[in-house]
C-alpha cells in the first residue's frame, strides 16, 4: 500500500538566498527551529552520540563523533530532511542537472573540546569527475547547539567554489559559520570548507543533511541505512527521496519497475516499463512513426 505524504508543497524560494549561494557559496538561515525542537533533537541524538566511538582519520577527525542513518535513530530529523523551503532551494540548485534529486546523507557531528581544525576540502571530491561549474550537491548544516568561532564553527572560504581546490588556502581568509541553535548553514558541495578548531572544553553539535543529483552514487548507502522493513514505514515522499524512485531514463529500476514497488505488496511477474525523459520518449516515437514494429529488446 502506498504511504500517504505528510509533506506540504515546496515553498517559494527567496531569490536573494539563491543569489547569495551563487555568489558566496553559502548562506545562513536563522531561527528555523524553536527551542523545543532543538531540545527534542538533542535528546534523540544523545544516546547515539554517547554510544558511538570517536572517529579515526585525518578527514573525519580524531576528537569528533559522527552518527549516520538518522531518519530511524532520531525521528525528528525527518522534518529537517523534508523541510519544504530547504527542499525548494535544493531543487532550484540541483534539478537543472538531473531528473530528480536524492538524499545524500544524514549525519550528526559532534566536535569535542580541543579538536584541531579540519583540513580544507570540498564534499564533491567524493565524485572524481569535473562538474564544469554545475551544482551536484547542497549541504545543510543544522545547528543543534550554538556554533561559535571559539567552539569550532565550520570555516568557509567565501567564493572558493569558483576556483580550483587549494588545500593550502590561508585560514585567515576563511570566515566562521557562526549561528545560534535552530539555524541552518547552507553551502555548496563545491565550496572549500572545514570544521573549525574547538578551543573550548565543551562540544558543539550539528546535523548535516545533504542532497545531490539523482544519478550520483550517494555518500551514505540509503538502502543499508534504511532496509525494506524500515523504509516501508516512511511517507512516500521520503521513500522517494532516499532512492526508491526511478531516475529517467531507466536508471535505478527494480525488475524493470519503479523501485517504489519493492516497498509495496507486489508479487508475481511484472513487465519492464519505460521510464524515459520526454525528450527521449518523443525521439523514439518519431523513430517508430509509420512502422508496425513494436519489438526490439534493446540488446
Amino acid at each position: 500500500m502506498m504511504k500517504a505524504s505528510n509533506v506540504v508543497p515546496l515553498a517559494p524560494v527567496d531569490q536573494d538566498h539563491l543569489s547569495i549561494l551563487e555568489r558566496d557559496g553559502f548562506v545562513v538561515l536563522e531561527d528555523l527551529l524553536d527551542e523545543r525542537r532543538c531540545r527534542t533533537l538533542a535528546e534523540e541524538l544523545e544516546p547515539w552520540l554517547e554510544a558511538t566511538p570517536r572517529c579515526e582519520g585525518d578527514f573525519y577527525g580524531w576528537n569528533t563523533t559522527r552518527v549516520g542513518g538518522l531518519l530511524s535513530k532520531a525521528p525528528s530529523v525527518r522534518d529537517l530532511v523534508m523541510d519544504p523551503y530547504i527542499l525548494a532551494i535544493a531543487e532550484a540548485l540541483l534539478k537543472p542537472n538531473c531528473d530528480c534529486i536524492q538524499l545524500n546523507l544524514t549525519q550528526a557531528v559532534r566536535v569535542h573540546g580541543r579538536e584541531r581544525p579540519q583540513a580544507p576540502h570540498r564534499d564533491e571530491e567524493m565524485w572524481p569527475w569535473p562538474t564544469n561549474g554545475r551544482h551536484w550537491l547542497l549541504n545543510v548544516l543544522w545547528a543543534v547547539s550554538d556554533f561559535t568561532e571559539e567552539n569550532g564553527a565550520t570555516r568557509l572560504w567565501k567564493g572558493s567554489h569558483r576556483a580550483a581546490l587549494d588545500r593550502g588556502v590561508d585560514p585567515a581568509d576563511s570566515v566562521p559559520g557562526a549561528m545560534k541553535a535552530g539555524s541552518a548553514l547552507l553551502f555548496l558541495g563545491s565550496l572549500t570548507h572545514g570544521a573549525g578548531q574547538n578551543l573550548t572544553a565543551l562540544p558543539r553539535t550539528g546535523i548535516i543533511v545533504s542532497y545531490c543529483l539523482g544519478w550520483l552514487k550517494t555518500y551514505e548507502n540509503q538502502f543499508l541505512a534504511y532496509p525494506r522493513e524500515v523504509a516501508a514505514s516512511f511517507p512516500t515522499d521520503l521513500q522517494q527521496l532516499i532512492g526508491y524512485r526511478i531516475h529517467r531514463p531507466n536508471l535505478g529500476g527494480w525488475e524493470g519497475q519503479d523501485p517504489i514497488n519493492y516497498l509495496r505488496e507486489r508479487r508475481g511477474f511484472m513487465p519492464h516499463v519505460d521510464a524515459l525523459t520526454p525528450e527521449i520518449e518523443a525521439q523514439l516515437k518519431a523513430h517508430y512513426a509509420g512502422s508496425d514494429t513494436r519489438g526490439g529488446d534493446g540488446a
